[in-house]
């Protein structure tokens, strides 16, 4: 019996429709009436504040996505509910595909009423291969889409690199980048980078979560977004870079781990991303560039 072809085209189209629900649902709340916890996890704010807004966003896309999922076999991972009881493996590990959903990307910035935050939304197979990536960035109402091998698209017109004319280095950071203890070290390696290429110098920009940083990069002649491996849990999970690492690399930017090879987005043994790090940066000479010396 020959196995049937998932219709990508059609599921993006559905993820879409979800991504942009969601992130409407999601800018029309009252943030003064906010419900905020902090879960266990990671080793930052960033990572830890959790919303009822994050909950109910998440719970909103699954709903949109059931039927889908039904059909098509499809495990759901969410940031949310990715909790999987003791002795049980995880459903995304027994599925062929996935889908890896951040419902509110940039918690912290969403709460504090800045910009920063988006919805993402990936299909991704068994061995970790982002099938499509959508996200949608509420504060501006823009949706930016990609299948892998069809190219990269901003709200419906095929993505345009490299909108910033800046002359510096441009180095997207999670807050957390400050206080980390390989701080000086790596900023030192990206100013080695901005000579190395003639570039004026680095500019370190933080505020943003995964997502928004990850996208940044591709608005910027010069420029990365990097998680250095550490020993400790963290480092963003699979779902802070499933859609972005589709969307980046149709838009033929580069996407790694540090050690450049491909990002492990269904890792079996945790969702964290801390154990190999990650690495975008807008075009693969700066992304080798940085390999050889982190």
């Amino acid at each position: 019996m020959t196995e049937a072809v998932l219709p990508l085209q059609s599921l993006c189209d559905l993820a879409v429709r979800a991504a942009r629900e969601a992130g409407q649902f999601i800018q029309g709340t009252d943030r003064s009436q906010l419900q905020r916890q902090f879960k266990d996890t990671g080793s930052s704010a960033a990572s830890q504040i959790v919303t009822d807004v994050d909950c109910e966003s998440e719970a909103l896309i699954r709903q949109r996505l059931q039927a889908a999922s039904e059909q098509w076999d499809i495990a759901f991972v969410g940031e949310e509910s990715s909790q999987t009881a003791s002795g049980l493996t995880p459903e995304r590990l027994l599925k062929p595909y996935h889908w890896c959903v951040d419902p509110l990307d940039g918690t912290l910035p969403f709460v504090e009423g800045k910009r920063g935050y988006a919805v993402s939304i990936a299909l991704v197979d068994q061995s970790g291969a982002p099938l499509l990536g959508v996200v949608y960035d509420p504060v501006d109402s823009m949706l930016t889409h990609a299948i892998t091998g069809e190219g990269a698209y901003l709200d419906g017109a095929l993505f345009s690199r490299a909108k910033s004319e800046s002359s510096s280095l441009m180095a997207f950071a999670d807050a957390s980048f400050a206080s980390d203890k390989a701080y000086a070290e790596t900023v030192g390696i990206l100013n080695a980078c901005a000579r190395e290429f003639g570039l004026a110098g680095v500019e370190v920009l933080y505020g943003s979560g995964a997502v928004k940083n990850a996208l940044q990069v591709l608005d910027c002649p010069a420029a990365c977004y990097l998680k250095r491996p550490k020993p400790e849990d963290g480092g963003g999970s699979i779902w802070d870079f499933a859609a972005t690492a589709c969307i980046a690399a149709e838009a033929g930017a580069w996407v790694s781990d540090i050690h450049g090879r491909p990002l492990e987005l269904n890792r079996p043994d945790s969702t964290f991303m801390n154990h190999k790090g990650v690495l975008y940066a807008s075009n693969e000479r700066i992304g080798q560039y940085l390999i050889n010396s982190l």
